[in-house]
């Protein structure tokens, strides 16, 4: 039966959806900000007394670029570093004490046909003064895993490399390979690494924030190294350092997608673009989500202005900078459509 006066308790509530998202947006603004220098797919960001760090990018042909860029927010201004020691891609980084740790990652077969060789390379870079020091490498050689800094302790989690026993010396897409939940941590005091316990939910390419002392490993992609032969994942899993535990599944990430931007803010996760691929399209995103582990929900922002993966990010501040990336789907030659764009969303315009 006909209830007028639901129907204007549903009309209030619509509008008090729209009043709060309307807010939300206007008090979550983007800012245009200096045009990355190198515009390149597969960028890694990570933040560092006060500026932003870019290394990685990928060129033609899977071969590795090796930049390093600092980004200074109070001059909006790019200053070109030397490149990295060894030219990597799909690295993890980790910042502690005021320095940034580069592991893992893929390097290009010295000659032959184009692929993905896994290595457990480890590198202290001190950006105060330019310089690169090698550390004890990986147990485990991988590429695409993610890196998070709990009490001191660097852990590496996930990553795709080759299967054990395996004669094959890369990762190619139609070459076998192993997806991986391999979790190593690094203690900077003794420069050794130790075994943990493996993340239930093997994955490459995903985002990770920490918060309250436990890590969170966000989307990525299963299967494969590659998203012509992998699928995306919305997992979010929980990890907790001191107990050496994963937790319960979390909250499922709105939208399934890998090759994304992070940073972490306030207590909150936020994942930035990324990529998908299925038989039936190839595409990137501008979707910005924050996963909120006190509550454990998800918040939808206002997405980024340009669709793209292999984008780089962090936040700086108050802001979460998205930085370069290939507009589209990657995979095959030709698919390379880098940007030198580099947006910022306000997280909070009353802080500075």
């Amino acid at each position: 039966m006909f209830s007028f006066a639901r129907l204007l308790r549903s009309c209030f509530a619509a509008v008090l959806l729209g009043l709060f998202c309307a807010g939300m947006a206007q008090a979550q603004k983007y800012v245009k900000l200096a045009p990355f220098p190198e515009a390149s797919e597969e960028l890694y960001g990570i933040s560092s007394g006060g500026k932003l760090y870019v290394f990685g990018g990928l060129g033609p042909d899977w071969t590795p670029k090796g930049l390093v860029y600092e980004y200074d927010p109070a001059t909006d201004k790019w200053a070109k570093k030397k490149n990295m020691p060894l030219l990597s891609h799909h690295v993890a980084l980790a910042e502690l004490n005021g320095k940034i740790y580069v592991m893992g990652g893929f390097v290009k077969p010295a000659s032959g046909p184009s692929a993905w060789i896994p290595i457990d390379n480890a590198w202290e870079y001190d950006h105060a003064n330019d310089s690169w020091k090698p550390l004890a490498p990986l147990p485990t050689k991988r590429g695409s895993p993610n890196a998070a800094v709990v009490n001191g302790k660097i852990y590496v989690i996930g990553g795709a490399g080759l299967n054990p026993g395996s004669k094959e010396t890369s990762v190619h897409p139609a070459r076998p390979q192993r997806v991986m939940g391999t979790n190593e941590m690094y203690d900077l005091a003794t420069n050794t690494w130790q075994t943990r316990s493996p993340m239930p939910t093997t994955r490459n390419h995903a985002a990770v924030g920490v918060v309250n002392n436990k890590i969170y490993v966000i989307g990525g992609r299963v299967g494969n190294a590659f998203i012509t032969r992998a699928s995306n994942t919305d997992v979010v899993e929980e990890y907790d350092p001191a107990t050496d535990q994963w937790g319960d599944l979390k909250a499922s990430m709105p939208t399934a997608r890998s090759a994304s931007a992070w940073g972490t803010y306030k207590g909150r996760i936020y994942v930035a673009g990324g990529e998908v691929r299925t038989d039936r399209m190839a595409g990137t995103f501008r979707a910005v989500e924050a996963y909120d582990p006190a509550t454990n929900k998800w918040l939808i922002l206002p997405p980024m202005e340009f669709a793209r993966h292999g984008l780089a990010g962090d936040v700086v501040g108050n802001r979460l900078h998205m930085v370069s990336g290939n507009v589209q789907s990657g995979g095959g030659p030709g698919m390379v459509i880098a940007t030198d764009f580099h947006e910022a969303l306000i997280l909070d315009p009353d802080a500075k």
